[in-house]
């Protein structure tokens, strides 16, 4: 796995909530188990303790996308670094289930897990994969959907830094949220002359 693709892991954390819609489904060990998706022999070790934990990580996680989102960059990368103190991890070389076409293992980096519990694993791998997404590509790549009242967090891959939706439901939600308003104020502005 690429360092990168591990910031997937608090995506998925930080968008187990939705404020604005007083929703939560951050909600058992069952649902805390699916977060670790690939990762899941770490999955093992949770238990009902780590929802606690999960949702304080979650909050601080998305601390980190609301800062970037308002452009607040130095408080993004001083948050980041935060929790990459807290939840420190090491890198690991490895080249399970991959094999190239002579028959070697495909060597590629991985964050081994020596952490307490389920929640400083996770944590750590989160930390980890936002820190490498930033100095990519820039915290302007951390963001929060803009379709109201979605908010949930992502990160911009588009070539061009155009990315503002979470999904393509939600892009296309707010397309025709505009598309109906510009209809609607072209209307009064024709029965207003």
């Amino acid at each position: 796995m690429e360092l990168a693709e591990y910031a997937e892991y608090a995506v998925r954390l930080v968008n187990t909530e939705a404020p604005a819609k007083g929703q939560d489904s951050l909600s058992s060990v069952e649902v805390v188990k699916e977060l670790f998706g690939p990762a899941a022999q770490m999955a093992r070790r949770v238990t009902d303790a780590d929802l606690t934990r999960f949702r304080a990580v979650r909050a601080r996680l998305r601390g980190v996308f609301v800062a970037a989102d308002a452009g607040d960059h130095t408080r993004t990368v001083d948050l980041l670094n935060s929790l990459l103190l807290e939840f420190p991890v090491s890198p690991q070389i490895s080249g399970h289930d991959q094999i190239d076409d002579e028959g070697r293992p495909r060597w590629h980096m991985h964050l081994a897990d020596h952490s307490s519990n389920a929640t400083t694993g996770y944590a750590a791998l989160c930390a980890m994969g936002l820190a490498f997404h930033l100095t990519a590509y820039g915290p302007g790549r951390l963001g929060l959907c803009e379709a109201a009242p979605c908010r949930n967090a992502y990160l911009d891959t588009s070539t061009n830094r155009s990315r503002r939706y979470c999904s393509d439901r939600c892009a296309t939600r707010a397309n025709v949220a505009a598309y109906r308003a510009r209809k609607r104020q072209e209307g009064a502005a024709v029965s207003g002359s």
